[in-house]
């Protein structure tokens, strides 16, 4: 839906989203120090390779059928997994995502809280997936509710805020709308291709709506005895450029 967009970054927020920086550079990390990176010679090469990324994500990833077998290990693999990403395209589309995004909800939450809420809002997500597909044997893997729910922060928190986006089927044209208009029409996308999931490979559009309303309803249960946030004064822009 959106190839780039622009950080809103509010003067009144003190200091660096340290922790969405963090965040970012650890799945970066994870990815190019994985076989799905294609960086490592030592993973091997063609099928090697192959079979090196299908082990390495069923060790780390979520598995749904050995979640509920009443071992320990794999209930630590949401954590692992959130770190991970597929491939290329999987990496940048999250964490474009959560740069545009996240260093607004930090600022307000503080990067410790934030920090929380990602992981666990992100664990969560995983796991209700898994509950919904118990018997599935693929792979989940990726940030994607976890980012979902700070993007579900973000509306709450920043209604007002405006985004820059290139969108396909507006002719790929740089155009700026409030940021409730974006989130809103995002997670309705994602609403409707939940109904149609599976539990066969292919995007696991349910952690996304799962993590969407677990940070937006967290949200509104820790701030809304405080002022929000509808437009930030005196903002600055700064990002990837269209």
């Amino acid at each position: 839906m959106i190839h780039t967009m622009q950080r809103i970054v509010p003067r009144s927020l003190s200091g660096q989203p340290v922790m969405t920086y963090a965040l970012i550079g650890t799945c970066c990390a994870v990815f190019l120090l994985s076989p799905a990176a294609g960086f490592i010679s030592g993973y091997g090469s063609d099928d090697a390779v192959r079979h090196a990324q299908v082990a390495y994500f069923r060790h780390w990833g979520v598995r749904p059928e050995t979640l509920w077998s009443g071992a320990l290990r794999p209930l630590f693999t949401p954590f692992t997994a959130v770190f991970l990403h597929g491939n290329w395209m999987h990496l940048l589309g999250n964490l474009l995502f959560l740069f545009v995004f996240g260093g607004m909800v930090e600022g307000r939450m503080g990067a410790l809280r934030f920090t929380g809420c990602y992981l666990v809002i992100g664990y969560a997500a995983m796991l209700s997936y898994a509950a919904v597909h118990p018997h599935s044997s693929q792979t989940l893997v990726g940030a994607s509710g976890a980012i979902s729910g700070v993007l579900g922060a973000f509306l709450y928190l920043f209604p007002r805020a405006r985004v820059t986006g290139v969108y396909p089927f507006l002719f790929f044209l740089p155009l700026r709308f409030p940021a409730w208009a974006v989130l809103v029409f995002w997670i309705s996308l994602q609403w409707l291709a939940a109904r149609a999931d599976t539990d066969g490979p292919g995007t696991a559009h349910l952690t996304h709506v799962i993590g969407f309303a677990l940070g937006f309803l967290y949200t509104w249960a820790r701030f809304r005895g405080e002022v929000r946030v509808s437009r930030p004064a005196q903002a600055t822009e700064r990002g990837p450029k269209p």
